[in-house]
């Protein structure tokens, strides 16, 4: 029966996401044409935002952060690529209202074919690669990462590359770190448990709380990527096992340098 309830409030969620995406996406591709840059990003947070609640409001899916002041340190440092655990959509939608800083995505380029949401990320500035051609994707990312991190704005990079499994990990790449490396940008890693409550590959939210905790600035001066990406690892998934410990089998050290700020 519970299995049922959850089932309807996630139509009925996935429903009003049908609904408002059309003349959203519409108007997002018709503003388009007369403005660029902070405006259509803003729009468009605005929306991922407005989805975010409509989560907590229908589904019952709410979040908690941690190391808030690890993200106020990192909200005057001069340039940062934020490196998140991957689990579910909710993070995508999410970080856009989370962060202080406009975030420049780093995504397939597979995903501006999804109709109406593709079309007005495409009318965004963000990083859209082919990983077919690798080496004109490394290119691609270190000239606008480059560019957008000096116009204010934060890279993100999901390091794994793709959604993993509650209670798993997927291989790390060193992508991020790289950028970090190339450019100087501090890395800020990020651990966050949406599988419990929007599993990967499931239409089925089920009600619970996201801890989206954040680690402390890792400054990329003098590091190589490996282990500076070995240290993201390091810290993301020992902070997964703290805050969600019954999705691992066996306990973790806690991170280090984790201070936890719990927010409403």
């Amino acid at each position: 029966m519970q299995r049922l309830w959850w089932s309807l409030r996630s139509v009925a969620f996935f429903l009003w996401m049908a609904i408002t995406v059309v003349p959203w996406a519409s108007a997002v591709v018709l503003v388009s044409i007369f403005v660029r840059g902070d405006r259509i990003y803003w729009m468009c947070a605005g929306w991922l935002t407005m989805s975010i609640s409509a989560a907590r409001v229908i589904c019952g899916v709410r979040h908690r952060m941690h190391g808030l002041d690890n993200l106020a340190a990192a909200n005057v440092a001069p340039a940062v690529i934020v490196l998140p655990k991957h689990q579910s959509t909710w993070e995508t939608f999410a970080f856009p209202g989370l962060m202080p800083h406009p975030l420049a995505y780093v995504f397939k380029r597979e995903l501006l074919y999804i109709p109406f949401f593709g079309w007005a990320m495409a009318r965004m500035d963000m990083i859209h690669i082919d990983r077919a051609r690798r080496s004109e994707a490394w290119r691609r990312v270190a000239e606008q990462g480059a560019r957008h991190m000096s116009h204010g704005a934060w890279v993100i990079m999901f390091p794994e590359g793709t959604r993993a499994e509650r209670g798993s990990q997927e291989d790390y790449k060193s992508g991020g770190t790289r950028l970090a490396v190339t450019t100087g940008a501090a890395v800020l890693p990020i651990a966050v448990t949406s599988a419990r409550c929007w599993p990967r590959k499931s239409l089925v939210l089920r009600p619970g709380i996201v801890d989206v905790s954040i680690g402390p600035l890792i400054p990329s001066t003098g590091r190589r990527p490996d282990e500076l990406m070995r240290e993201v690892e390091t810290w993301i998934e020992a902070e997964m096992r703290r805050l969600d410990p019954e999705a691992y089998p066996a306990a973790a050290p806690v991170a280090a340098n984790a201070p936890q700020t719990p927010s409403a």
